[in-house]
């Protein structure tokens, strides 16, 4: 089986995470991961990057965690691929199929409200996951749901410090028929936990996640 992890954050994209680019590449190597989603914080959320700099400046500074992994990657064999962590309110959404070029090319994105963020990423051939969509903790004030916006749940979660946060989760794709998928929500490089998702073909682009996701072909959480 292949393993992918989902959902990670590096210390040059999201002002959270104290794991660098590269740190994470080799460590992910290291535990025995096929591939790696970098998915920091956008500019709606916990972003390292600074928020003043027009949006070209932004998008380059945002990606730059990604680049800096995805070069260690081709020097160790790791797939790494882009992914981005969109934030309403306390409510993350782990969009995957668009890149640096279509951030460039789309300012507008950063503007949307997050049922529009998710259409049109999902116009663009790309897919949003739910992340962690139950997790309560001091400075989520409400837990927010879009189920028609999304086409996925991530259903075990590393960061979630209650089994039922990822129980309610599982509860909730179920009731809307949602395919479930899990994420380390990986920040530092001593995190203690990990999982992500096993399949039988390597996960070598977005396009692979989004066909094995939709088409229902993961065959298992990872537990380390």
């Amino acid at each position: 089986m292949f393993r992918t992890e989902t959902h990670l954050h590096t210390a040059e994209g999201s002002a959270c995470a104290s794991a660098s680019g590269r740190e994470q590449a080799l460590h992910y190597k290291e535990m025995g991961y096929d591939t790696i989603f970098v998915t920091d914080h956008f500019i709606n959320g916990n972003t390292k990057a600074d928020r003043a700099l027009p949006w070209e400046d932004w998008v380059e500074a945002y990606c730059l965690g990604f680049e800096r992994a995805k070069e260690q990657g081709e020097k160790i064999g790791l797939n790494v691929l882009f992914g981005i962590e969109y934030g309403w309110g306390g409510a993350d959404f782990l969009a995957y199929g668009i890149d640096k070029q279509w951030l460039l090319e789309n300012p507008v994105c950063a503007k949307l409200p997050v049922w529009e963020f998710c259409q049109m990423v999902r116009e663009n051939g790309g897919m949003v996951v739910q992340a962690h969509p139950f997790r309560q903790a001091e400075y989520l004030k409400a837990i927010r749901l879009l189920p028609e916006y999304v086409d996925g749940v991530e259903t075990k979660n590393c960061g979630n410090r209650r089994p039922e946060f990822d129980r309610r989760a599982k509860w909730y794709a179920e009731q809307f028929g949602l395919p479930e998928t899990a994420g380390s929500d990986c920040h530092h490089v001593f995190s203690k936990n990990y999982t992500g998702i096993l399949t039988e073909t390597e996960i070598k682009t977005a396009q692979d996640y989004i066909n094995a996701l939709k088409n229902r072909q993961i065959k298992g959480f990872i537990d380390l």
